[in-house]
């Protein structure tokens, strides 16, 4: 295995085409979990989970089973149940060690089955041809470029809470214009070539 081409696999996904202000996919639970920095880490934890089991679950369910079966046509009905079996698994799990956390995110666990930023990278795995290898740590880069744009919205808006904000611009309206905001400084990144 290239340990520069698994570099840049994941540079490439974190920063240069993150998931939420490179590819726009996943803003329901980004916009909704991103009050707190908290909730924020902890939906990062379970969406990193679930999308790196589901990269390489999928890989191999559509490799071993569907190709040789000449089910391709199935992809998209297989991997959603792949990735609301595992959702279910971390649901459950979050909420028998971490009462508090289940709270906090809410109808947003559940949600995790339907980010479609889960379901995207796990058909952009197949598109781009990657191995088991690369899949895994394609899908682990992506919820880690995921985690990071929660994290630093909610840090921005646990700040903006205490600041003087315009009457209009008070809650969501200020909340999408520090993502915009975030979006545009992480496209200073699509510059950079590796």
């Amino acid at each position: 295995m290239d340990f520069v081409k698994i570099f840049s696999l994941i540079v490439t996904a974190i920063f240069i085409q993150n998931i939420i202000f490179g590819k726009f996919l996943g803003i329901c639970p980004f916009m909704g979990v991103s009050k707190k920095v908290d909730s924020s880490i902890g939906m990062g934890m379970a969406v990193t989970f679930v999308m790196s089991l589901a990269s390489g679950v999928t890989w191999i369910v559509y490799n071993y089973i569907l190709v040789p079966l000449k089910l391709e046509y199935l992809q998209t009905i297989a991997f959603i149940l792949i990735i609301a079996s595992l959702v279910q698994f971390v649901e459950m799990a979050i909420q028998k060690t971490s009462p508090n956390l289940y709270k906090a995110l809410g109808v947003f666990l559940p949600l995790i089955t339907t980010n479609c930023a889960v379901l995207g990278i796990a058909i952009l795995n197949i598109q781009e041809g990657y191995s088991f290898i690369e899949s895994v740590i394609n899908g682990m880069a992506v919820a880690l470029g995921f985690t990071l744009a929660l994290v630093l919205l909610a840090g921005i808006r646990e700040r903006i809470e205490y600041s003087s904000v315009p009457k209009p611009f008070k809650g969501v309206p200020i909340a999408f214009i520090s993502a915009g905001l975030l979006a545009m400084a992480f496209m200073g990144f699509s510059g950079m070539r590796i």
